[in-house]
């Protein structure tokens, strides 16, 4: 919810192939919209969100548990940390996908024609680009856009684009968790880290639930930043191919490959990075709350 606003401005860049400056995308929006405009597909995003980190967290943590068993190791290995990661975000993409698309479709208006062929990925993402993509507006929320999909394409059309979408969350996933994990076993192995674990195991009783964050709140967000970036920088073009695929009209449908070709040919390599700095802008406050908000509802729970 925090971030909906730069999630809304990224679908713009992506969606649309916006030209104006982001400035400007912000006063369109504002005037054209108002406010709430901003935060339009939030809550289908919301519904996305929370089951996809809610999966990806423990996945990660399940798999990286199962690999130090086997390896009979006190510590994951960073090979252990990017492999875990890799495997939970192929999980959450299988579980979660098929709402994104028909998120999409609450988008300002675009031909009739194409709102049969907005739809692509996997459940939870394509639901959520149909209903903010061009015309999604029609079809009359999420369970309208839903129904929809199901009756014009089938069932399996809440999957198109699946294998795009793993191979984009695979090494996405590997890069959040991995460097994340690097980050905290780094400092918790220094002088400082020791110390502060050995302060806090000490005061324990006197401690609220921020002060017992093995990283500290601010050190929690920091890390969590970085990780965040790192995801995104090394996967963003992952990021268009699966947008534009979603976006297709059935009658020219393109493979992952030859719409990675037309994207480069239409726009240049730069295009596949079109939307990325609001992009970061979104991840990197969205990547710190949720590893802030997890490591903090584990102390509490």
């Amino acid at each position: 919810t925090f971030i909906a606003p730069l999630e809304r401005l990224k679908l713009e860049y992506i969606v649309r192939g916006e030209k104006r400056s982001l400035i400007e995308l912000i006063k369109w929006i504002a005037a054209s919209e108002g406010l709430k405009g901003f935060w339009k597909g939030n809550f289908l995003n919301i519904l996305r969100t929370a089951p996809f980190k809610a999966i990806n967290f423990y996945a990660y943590d399940i798999y990286r548990s199962q690999l130090l068993k086997l390896s009979g190791n006190e510590e994951a290995t960073n090979s252990e940390r990017f492999l875990a990661g890799a495997a939970a975000g192929i999980t959450a993409t299988l579980l979660c996908l098929p709402m994104d698309t028909c998120s999409y479709k609450g988008y300002p208006p675009l031909d009739r024609s194409h709102l049969f062929d907005l739809f692509g990925l996997s459940a939870l993402f394509q639901i959520r680009t149909v209903m903010v993509a061009p015309g999604g507006e029609a079809l009359g929320g999420l369970i309208g856009a839903f129904c929809h999909m199901i009756q014009t394409e089938g069932f399996f059309s809440l999957y198109k684009g699946l294998v795009p979408s793993i191979i984009s969350m695979a090494p996405s996933g590997a890069v959040f968790y991995g460097v994340y994990d690097i980050l905290k076993s780094a400092y918790l192995h220094s002088p400082e880290g020791r110390k502060r674990i050995q302060d806090m195991k000490q005061g324990c009783q006197e401690l609220n639930a921020f002060e017992q964050l093995e990283l500290g709140p601010v050190r929690t967000l920091l890390y969590g930043a970085i990780a965040g970036a790192c995801s995104e920088a090394a996967t963003y073009p992952f990021e268009v191919v699966r947008r534009h695929l979603q976006m297709q009209v059935r009658a020219t449908k393109l493979g992952a490959l030859a719409t990675c070709v037309k994207i480069v040919q239409q726009g240049g390599i730069s295009a596949l990075y079109a939307g990325l700095i609001p992009s970061l802008l979104q991840v990197l406050p969205s990547a710190a709350i949720s590893y802030l908000v997890y490591e903090f509802m584990k102390i509490v729970l």
